[in-house]
């Protein structure tokens, strides 16, 4: 059985993409385990939420159980990049699915990226899904006149 890690976020585009990704692996549905995990900032949350209540977490369950996939579900807390790296040992992944978001370089410079930080990490290959571009506050529509 082939492990897949597939850390999710709020957003449902990346979830899904993320899942189709997997999915398109060859005999997905026979060979691969799929663990969706959701990193939360505190305990609380994290103990008192599955990721199955989070609608990023349905959408990727929906599509991985949809094409045979078997799928397990974690929740943690603490540093995302950090926590992630810990569960693709835990559970032994062969495979790091992130769902990634287009920043402007300006953003990438500004802001750490968990996406970066797992990817310089890792011990074991990882694929970065496409995302939606954020746009930075300080960007304006260019006046016209």
């Amino acid at each position: 059985m082939y492990s897949v890690l597939l850390p999710i976020d709020g957003s449902e585009e990346r979830a899904e993409a993320q899942a189709r990704m997997v999915t398109s692996l060859p005999d997905a549905g026979d060979s691969v385990r799929a663990t969706l995990l959701r990193v939360f900032e505190d305990r609380q949350t994290a103990e008192s939420t599955s990721v199955g209540q989070l609608t990023a977490g349905q959408v990727a369950e929906d599509v991985l159980l949809d094409a045979g996939v078997a799928v397990d579900s974690k929740t943690t807390y603490g540093d995302a990049a950090e926590e992630i790296l810990r569960t693709a040992d835990e559970v032994d992944a062969d495979l790091i699915v992130l769902g990634g978001r287009k920043r402007s370089p300006l953003g990438s410079l500004l802001f750490g990226s968990v996406s970066q930080a797992v990817t310089l990490d890792a011990t074991r290959p990882v694929v970065v899904t496409g995302g939606v571009e954020e746009r930075e506050e300080t960007e304006r529509p260019a006046a016209t006149g």
